[in-house]
């Protein structure tokens, strides 16, 4: 008889400790693409793009220069003279390996700074939208893999609703 008493007692437990929490989903990458602010922030970092390209094109053009004279040097040259060349042109494809990859990273690092206030935004709406509807955690679906998510528990309707965005069409199919 304890036994049953002590098994229906931990169902009941069960039961309500299940209750007291309730999960929502946000797909924050889309609505983040949609905010009118991400046009903003493509447009800006675009311009910053730009800007490290063209310094990026004044090392290219020295190196093809190099290249093109090294290619009209007279075969009569010693092989000592010639692989001073080639070193200078190597040294010169390493250094613009690495000005492509700094720029990619700096690219990064500008894009990171000018979502975050986006981000920030959107972290308050998303605070907001659980609070109102007593969701004890919200999950973001971009970025993590889920085995089952229940629609009706996705608050990015409700979320893009505070940031007054509208859900685009969904794909055409071919």
């Amino acid at each position: 008889m304890k036994l049953k008493i002590v098994l229906i007692a931990l169902c009941f437990t069960g039961f309500f400790a299940n209750g007291q929490t309730k999960v929502g989903s946000v797909d924050s990458e889309l609505i983040v693409g949609l905010m009118p602010e991400s046009k903003i922030v493509l447009t800006k970092l675009n311009e910053y793009a730009k800007r490290l390209d063209s310094s990026y094109q004044v090392k290219v053009d020295d190196y093809q220069a190099k290249v093109a004279a090294f290619k009209k040097l007279d075969p009569s040259l010693s092989d000592n003279f010639k692989k001073i060349k080639v070193d200078e042109i190597t040294e010169l494809e390493r250094g613009l390996q690495q000005s492509q990859d700094n720029g990619n990273k700096l690219i990064q690092l500008k894009r990171n700074e000018l979502m975050r206030p986006l981000y920030k935004i959107l972290r308050d709406k998303i605070a907001e939208v659980a609070k109102a509807e007593s969701y004890t955690q919200i999950l973001t679906t971009t970025g993590n893999e889920f085995a089952y998510i229940d629609v009706n528990f996705d608050i990015t309707k409700k979320v893009m609703a505070k940031l007054g965005l509208k859900m685009p069409p969904p794909p055409a199919k071919k």
